[in-house]
C-alpha cells in the first residue's frame, strides 16, 4: 500500500467517521427523513456532475432494476436507520455498531450461498455480539426512552449493509462509479415518499444546512469515489482496513465535537468488535502492516 492509499484510507475513514457525527446535529432538527432525502440528493447531484465531466453513463434502461436494488439496501434504508437512531444514541454509539456490518454480512452470505459458516467465522460471530453486549449493556443513554429501539434501528443498518454487500457480488457486474451513482438517484427516489411520516421539527439554520451539504456532497458523494479509487489500487481486502477506522473517527469526533463521555466500555466494546470483525471477515492486519510503503512520485 503506498503513502497515497494510506492517505486516502485515513481521509475516509474521517470522513465517513464524521457523518455519525453530521446525522446526530441534524436528525433532530430535521427529522430523518427530510435528512436522508438531502443527504442522497446532494451526493447524486455531485456525483452526476462528476459523472458528466468523466463522461461517465449510467445506462439506466439495462440497469434500473440493479440500481433500485442496491439503492435501497446500501444507502436508502440503512441512512434511514441511522438518522432515525441519531435522534436519540451518540455519534460514538452509532459509529462503532455500524462497525458489526461486515459480520451481517457474513452470515448473509453464508445463508444466501447456503454453506456452513467456519469455526473461526463463528468465533468472530460471538465475540462480536459479546463487543454489543458490552457497549449496550454498559452504556447509561441505552436505558433513556427510546434507546433500546434506536439500538435495534442501528444494528438493522448494519445489516442493511451487509445484504448490499452479498448482492453486490452475486449481481450482474456494474462499474463501481456507476453503482454509486445509480444508486444515489434510486435512494433519492426511495425516500422521498418516507418525509410524510417524518416532517421539519424545526426550521434549520443557514450553518445546519451547510453541514447537510457536506453530509451529502463529502461524506457520500466524495467518500464513495476514495472508497472504489482504494478498492482498484490495493484491493477490496486491504481497503476494509476503513471498517476498523471509522469508529476510532467516529468516537474522536464525538468527543471533539459534542463533548460525548468515553467510557471504559466504549473502548473495550469497540475492541471487542474490531476483533470480531477481524476473525469473521479473516482481515489480517500483519499483511496490511508488511506491505511495502512506498512514495509514487
Amino acid at each position: 500500500m503506498d503513502l497515497a492509499s494510506v492517505i486516502r484510507l485515513l481521509l475516509l475513514s474521517a470522513i465517513w467517521g464524521s457523518s455519525f457525527l453530521f446525522m446526530r446535529v441534524a436528525a433532530p432538527i430535521l427529522g430523518p427523513a427530510v435528512l436522508i432525502e438531502l443527504r442522497v440528493g446532494f451526493a447524486a447531484l455531485f456525483l452526476l456532475a462528476v459523472g458528466y465531466f468523466l463522461k461517465k453513463k449510467l445506462m439506466l434502461r439495462e440497469h434500473w432494476r440493479h440500481y433500485l436494488i442496491l439503492g435501497l439496501f446500501n444507502s436508502a434504508l440503512p441512512f434511514l436507520l441511522l438518522a432515525y437512531a441519531a435522534q436519540t444514541l451518540s455519534a460514538s454509539l452509532l459509529s462503532i455498531l455500524n462497525a458489526t456490518a461486515p459480520i451481517w454480512g457474513a452470515i448473509i452470505s453464508a445463508l444466501w450461498l447456503r454453506q456452513a459458516l467456519a469455526m473461526k467465522k463463528v468465533l468472530g460471530l460471538v465475540i462480536g455480539v459479546l463487543g454489543v453486549a458490552i457497549l449496550v449493556g454498559f452504556d447509561h443513554a441505552s436505558f433513556a426512552p427510546g434507546a433500546k429501539v434506536a439500538i435495534a434501528a442501528s444494528i438493522g443498518a448494519a445489516v442493511c449493509y451487509g445484504i448490499a454487500s452479498t448482492y453486490a457480488h452475486s449481481a450482474k457486474s456494474v462499474e463501481p462509479f456507476a453503482n454509486a451513482h445509480g444508486g444515489m438517484w434510486a435512494s433519492t427516489l426511495l425516500v422521498a415518499p418516507a418525509m410524510l411520516f417524518f416532517p421539519v421539527v424545526e426550521l434549520p439554520s443557514s450553518n445546519l444546512m451547510l453541514s447537510v451539504v457536506f453530509l451529502g456532497v463529502v461524506c457520500s458523494g466524495v467518500a464513495y469515489l476514495l472508497y472504489y479509487r482504494l478498492v482498484t489500487d490495493v484491493g477490496a481486502s486491504s481497503a476494509l482496513t476503513v471498517t476498523f477506522l471509522v469508529p476510532i473517527f467516529g468516537i474522536l469526533w464525538g468527543r471533539v465535537f459534542l463533548n460525548e463521555t468515553i467510557g471504559w466500555n466504549t473502548v473495550a466494546a469497540t475492541l471487542v468488535i474490531l476483533v470480531g470483525t477481524a476473525l469473521v471477515t479473516g482481515f489480517s492486519l500483519r499483511k496490511v502492516l508488511n506491505a511495502r510503503l512506498t512514495i509514487k512520485v
